[in-house]
């Protein structure tokens, strides 16, 4: 039976903090609807201390933007995104546009066609996230997205210059420095100056996430991806050292960030809260991830593998980090997860800056229902019906009407009838069922 070592958070003050969150971006919300270009600019100063002119960067800024950033940090930043561009053109290259004849006259498919607009969220308020333009924008352009805009806070007073030029180099068509939820209420509502989108992407904090849960409706997302969670699922196959990095690497996001660690070996777990321990005295981010860790961070033992992956689906990580000596029997076998990490060679920063696949994954449970951002969740799959003979459309018809009276569907049905009667030559009473 699993047993804990460490809990995190009660369910109770999650659930309060939850509600507390909701009440704020409510009221932001209403704000923007209301007043728009006026309250972006009222919100920007009061969370962000920033007013400028111009929320929407010009081709000058844009220009001035790169020209700070080091000549080897544009060269990781265009690899990063050709990683994330090619994985992305290959998952397209696997949907294909649908068309085929399922009866004698009877022609049905279906097109993938992409969003005309989107507005992609880049975080850059604790840590300038520049990783995650790559993952919206170049995945976006991948898909065949009309028009893409982007928002990102300012970062010390002004543009994050990375983040610019992530931006710009993932083929961003509008560029704004506005941050939270002023910013995606900014991009799915529209004002003044920002056309709206019809779809909002992209992850970010607990505000952000609430904010596009409480749009979707009137936009659509990508899907819930708030603070980053983390699990870790390791056997004596490795050391604490590597698991309590591993654990750490991801709490250091905030303070609300969950890491969790699951093993078949209490000799790991206690040496891995031993290192966490360790490592929190000489992290440089130790007092967001000690904050995440203390507050959030679990660990779990288990007697087999099998009870490791009935607590992992149960726990349905963001990102999973599996270290055993067989790590294929967790893909094989887990169900509820955002993304694998296979093996001790590969980590979840890895995928989150430089790999290819995508970062943006579902938190709060949301891997049981959904997977991650990629190239399909930028095209709409529509499909269409063609009948070519009469005799197709008469033989469908006579069912249609016959189905459409049991369900006292009776302009339904005269839909068929009139068909029938056209097409068939049969003299089918009005809204009755052709028998």
């Amino acid at each position: 039976m699993a047993r804990y070592l460490k809990r995190g958070m009660d369910a109770a003050a999650v659930k309060a903090a939850d509600a507390k969150v909701r009440e704020t971006v409510e009221g932001i919300l209403a704000q923007v609807e209301e007043k728009k270009d006026t309250a972006i600019r009222n919100l920007s100063k009061q969370f962000d201390k920033w007013e400028p002119k111009d929320f929407r960067l010009s081709p000058q800024e844009i220009e001035k933007a790169i020209a700070q950033v080091p000549k080897r940090d544009i060269e990781d930043i265009k690899f990063a995104q050709a990683q994330v561009r090619n994985f992305a053109q290959k998952q397209k290259d696997s949907m294909k546009d649908l068309e085929v004849e399922t009866l004698p006259g009877v022609v049905l498919g279906h097109r993938h066609i992409p969003v005309n607009a989107i507005g992609c969220y880049v975080p850059g308020g604790r840590y300038p996230m520049v990783a995650s333009a790559h993952m919206s924008i170049v995945t976006a352009r991948v898909a065949g997205v009309k028009r893409i805009i982007a928002c990102a806070p300012p970062f010390k007073g002004g543009p994050h210059p990375a983040i610019v030029a992530a931006m710009h180099f993932g083929g961003a068509d509008e560029i704004y420095v506005l941050g939270g939820v002023q910013a995606v209420a900014a991009m799915a509502l529209g004002t003044e100056t920002i056309d709206p989108v019809d779809m909002i992407v992209g992850p970010g904090n607990a505000y952000v996430a609430e904010a596009k849960r409480q749009l979707f409706g009137r936009v659509g997302i990508d899907l819930l991806a708030g603070p980053t969670e983390t699990l870790v699922i390791a056997d004596d196959s490795v050391d604490g050292e590597i698991c309590a990095t591993d654990l750490l690497g991801q709490a250091e996001h905030g303070p609300t960030s969950p890491a969790v660690m699951i093993t078949n070996s209490e000799k790991l777990a206690r040496a891995t809260m031993s290192e966490v321990e360790r490592l929190l005295k000489i992290l440089p981010t130790a007092a967001e991830a000690g904050k995440a860790w203390a507050d959030y961070g679990e660990v779990i033992v288990c007697d087999s593998y099998e009870e490791m992956v009935h607590e992992a689906d149960r726990v349905a990580s963001e990102h999973v980090q599996v270290m055993t000596k067989d790590p294929d029997y967790f893909l094989t076998n887990m169900t509820n997860y955002g993304s694998l990490f296979l093996g001790p060679r590969t980590n979840v920063a890895y995928g989150d800056k430089v790999i290819g696949t995508n970062h943006t994954l579902p938190t709060k449970k949301a891997a049981r229902y959904t997977g991650g951002l990629w190239v399909a969740k930028f095209l709409k799959t529509c499909t269409f019906q063609r009948v070519n003979s009469d005799k197709a459309s008469a033989q469908i018809g006579e069912v249609c009407s016959r189905l459409c009276v049991l369900e006292g569907f009776l302009g339904h049905a005269e839909q068929a009838n009139v068909r029938v009667r056209r097409y068939g030559g049969r003299n089918v009473p009005y809204a009755q069922a052709a028998e």
